[in-house]
């Protein structure tokens, strides 16, 4: 009796695999032309993290005004993507991943051209903020990656990575191309561009591409599971502790290790200025980090399909945590160059393993809102650790204590990504082996 269940339900899983695969749906050909329109749309979109750190002095000497003030817009932006990635990802889990797009897309259009007529400060700060970053730029980052995790079983590590990867794209791709035209018509003429530029792009991908409802999930009771999908399932009982509790350590987690990510990131032109080698210099090293994070991010999801999401994120906090020490013995020029080239091979997979943790232990349902939690966590991390590391140096003329405070709050994401896999190894311990 067991020997026939056995043999026929393999037949029924590639049965359904087929004809899914066949309508466009899980892991078919579809899914990814749906992930390279995700990618590009996340590619695009990621221009308001980067557009303000470009156009700051040109603002700075526009309205007369201190380097802090100049900043407020760049604050406002990082507000705005922590609590619009929540909000993005409620709408998308409601009405699907085109809304939030659609939102984002048209609020990213008009911000760019309002921002351009911008005659104060907190008029261009308050446009920057709101239509920007609470509605812009936050819809197109966690609600993609969620909706990408349910086109995909076999291969989710590496989609949900290559959709992440659409982040570090824009940084490589933004900054050298605004700084262009700013140069060449201004700042208040690229702002339009830009805007047209998102409009123009971005709205067509959408509606071609993301038109089509995800894919109903199998029934974790339904015979047809797939052995991806059963041990998924099973591994959505391996934390053992309510969901709530699990969300916050995850945010938790997402916050302490952005807090050590954002020291070098953040401060590394400055870094560069104050050993005398040049802003031109960290812009480079800089470039480099974002550049090897792409790498570093698809090696993640090949990691990922292998080993999960719990292990990646332990093994990447472990890497960036040996990475960033290399900062408190080495400040030569050349090692420096190494050391941003190491440090953004290390982390770049950490944030896609928080979506395929995420992904892995909440129902799909529920993909949007908490992967968009997580990832709200990850840019408030940014944010916060950004500015203790220029709070420390400030205090200690060094940026040497600020690394070492990175490595603490690194030590906290690596003691909860240990506990997750040392749980989840326990109960794969304790239960018997799905569909065995």
């Amino acid at each position: 009796m067991s020997s026939q269940v056995g043999i026929a339900a393999p037949r029924r899983r590639g049965s359904r695999e087929g004809s899914v695969a066949e309508s466009g749906g899980i892991e078919s050909a579809y899914a990814w032309w749906r992930l390279v329109a995700t990618m590009a749309i996340g590619s695009i979109g990621g221009v308001g993290m980067w557009s303000m750190v470009v156009v700051l002095p040109a603002v700075q000497a526009e309205f007369g005004v201190a380097r802090a003030g100049a900043s407020l817009p760049y604050t406002l932006v990082a507000l705005g993507l922590v609590f619009g990635g929540v909000l993005m990802g409620r709408l998308a889990d409601r009405f699907g991943v085109l809304v939030p797009v659609v939102v984002g897309a048209l609020s990213l259009g008009l911000g760019y051209v309002l921002v351009a007529q911008a005659e104060s400060l907190t008029v261009f700060a308050a446009v920057y903020g709101v239509l920007i970053g609470l509605f812009g730029t936050s819809a197109m980052f966690g609600p993609l990656m969620a909706d990408v995790s349910h086109w995909f079983t076999r291969r989710r590590g590496m989609a949900v990575a290559l959709c992440a990867s659409g982040n570090y794209i824009a940084g490589a791709f933004w900054p050298p191309v605004l700084q262009h035209f700013v140069a060449a018509v201004g700042w208040r003429e690229t702002h339009v561009g830009v805007g047209l530029f998102c409009v123009a792009t971005m709205l067509p991908l959408a509606f071609l591409a993301l038109r089509r409802p995800a894919p109903a999930q199998p029934s974790p009771s339904s015979p047809s599971l797939s052995g991806v999908e059963a041990r998924l399932d099973s591994a959505r009982e391996a934390a053992g502790v309510r969901p709530n509790v699990l969300q916050g350590l995850l945010m938790l987690a997402g916050v302490a290790c952005c807090v050590a990510m954002s020291m070098p990131q953040v401060h590394i032109v400055a870094y560069c200025v104050d050993l005398g080698y040049g802003a031109a210099r960290g812009a480079e090293m800089l470039a480099l980090m974002l550049g090897f994070g792409v790498i570093s991010r698809l090696a993640s999801g090949w990691i990922m399909d292998r080993i999960g999401g719990a292990a990646t994120l332990l093994l990447g906090a472990l890497a960036q945590a040996v990475a960033l020490a290399l900062f408190l013995p080495f400040d030569g020029l050349v090692s420096l160059y190494v050391i941003s080239a190491l440090f953004g091979l290390f982390q770049g997979g950490i944030v896609p393993s928080y979506a395929m943790i995420t992904r892995t232990l909440f129902p799909a349902r529920e993909a949007g809102t908490r992967i968009g939690l997580v990832m709200s966590a990850t840019l408030a991390g940014m944010a916060l650790g950004g500015w203790l590391s220029g709070a420390i140096f400030d205090a200690t003329g060094s940026y040497q204590a600020a690394v070492v405070n990175g490595l603490l709050w690194n030590l906290v994401t690596v003691s909860i990504a240990a506990w997750l896999v040392l749980r989840q190894s326990r109960d794969r311990r304790r239960s018997p082996p799905a569909f065995a």
